[in-house]
This record gives C-alpha cells, sequence and structure tokens, in this order.
C-alpha cells in the first residue's frame, strides 16, 4: 500500500521492500526502548498515544499494530497523507484510530487534545527544542515525549535547555539503537511532562521556526 500510494502521494523516499521493514517499521517500533511501560499500560483505561507529524503513518500506525489497545491520534498537515492514513486504518481494520488534518500549532488549543496523552512520538519532525514546543502541549502531566533522532552527539539535547525549563519537560532517558540495518546514530530521545504548559505555547504556525526557544 505504501508503495502503490507513494506514486502519486510522495508519502517516502524509502520504498524498496527490504528497506521498508527496516527502516521504517523496525525504526518505529525504537519508541519501545524508552516507552514500552507507557504501550502495554494496565491501566482501565486505554493508553492514549498521539502522533505529532506522522507523516505516512510512522511510527503511530505500526505501534497500534504491535499495541492494538491503545488508542492513537495522528496528526498531520498534508491532506494527501492523512488520506492515506485513513485508508490504511480502514484497509487494516483499526479501531480506536484517530486522524487530524492541520497544524500541532493548532490543535494543541483543541480541548480534547491539549494536556491529554500519555504518550507524545515524533519521528524526523524537527530539532529538538522546536519538536518539544509542538509535542509537550500535548502531553499529560507524568507523561512523555519521545523523539526519534539522528545523531549521538548531545547536541540537540543541550540546545533544548530553555525549551524544556520553559515548557515543562525534562530528559530522562536517552537510548542509543543498536539494530542492523539502522545506521546514522540512531537515538531515542525520552523526556517526561514534569509541569503544565504555559497557554501561550504552541506559538503561532511559522514563529516556532523562526524563534525557536
Amino acid at each position: 500500500e505504501l508503495a502503490d500510494w507513494n506514486k502519486r502521494a510522495n508519502l517516502t523516499a524509502i520504498i524498496e521492500y527490504e528497506a521498508v521493514q527496516i527502516k521504517h517499521f523496525v525504526d518505529s517500533l525504537t519508541v519501545c526502548l524508552t516507552a514500552r511501560d507507557i504501550l502495554t499500560g494496565s491501566t482501565q483505561t486505554r493508553t492514549r498515544v498521539i502522533d505529532v507529524g506522522a507523516g505516512a503513518g510512522l511510527p503511530g500506525l505500526a505501534l497500534k499494530i504491535v499495541f492494538p489497545e491503545i488508542e492513537l491520534v495522528l496528526v498531520e498537515s498534508v491532506a494527501k497523507k492523512t488520506a492515506f492514513m485513513n485508508h490504511m486504518v480502514e484497509k487494516l481494520g483499526l479501531d480506536g484510530v484517530t486522524v487530524h488534518t492541520g497544524r500541532s500549532e493548532d490543535l494543541a488549543r483543541d480541548k480534547d487534545l491539549r494536556d491529554s496523552f500519555d504518550l507524545v512520538v515524533a519521528r524526523a519532525l524537527a530539532k529538538l527544542p522546536l519538536l518539544l514546543e509542538f509535542c509537550l502541549p500535548f502531553c499529560k502531566d507524568g507523561g512523555k515525549v519521545v523523539a526519534l533522532k539522528h545523531g549521538g552527539d548531545w547536541s540537540e539535547q543541550e540546545s533544548a535547555a530553555n525549551a524544556l525549563k520553559e515548557l515543562g519537560g525534562q530528559i530522562n532517558r536517552v537510548s542509543t539503537v543498536l539494530v542492523d540495518g539502522l545506521t546514522d546514530d540512531r537515538i531515542v530521545i525520552s523526556v517526561e511532562k514534569t509541569g503544565p504548559t504555559p497557554a501561550n505555547y504552541p506559538r503561532a504556525v511559522g514563529i516556532p521556526g523562526k524563534r525557536p526557544l
């Protein structure tokens, strides 16, 4: 399905079968390095997970397939990509999945989305200070933002210090990905939500990119 839709929707540059298995699906599941406890939660209510900037639905849809009990929300601003995700939800018969076409700067102000997720995931979204402004407003206190990143030189973590202080979060774990076929010094950064994100964040569309925290 991914390869077929990619002919007209430009979902991914990676379409070779074996490469997709490793560089998309296995890569998506590296979220488990820091958040398996949340994904397998035993609470009476469903664990709520949101994938911000979901693209073709990764890592969100891959996590939903492996952990079917989660309630999943997918956020993506490009309509062709959300059309693909809606198609896959129907094709795979997945329940408890909602797809939103829109910007996180706007959707993070929705009362049903803000401060309401146990886990926020982001893959290939933005530099860490910008990613945190997009993601932490969705996260409930005590929840986690998990970012899949390249480059294990700590530069992004260091640059995010002010954003963490301003938005109410702290890095609680950084895991190195050691999987055959996954290169580029991949790491998984886990950020715990330690306090409420001020109401003025995220800032209006365009401003976070121009003036990162």
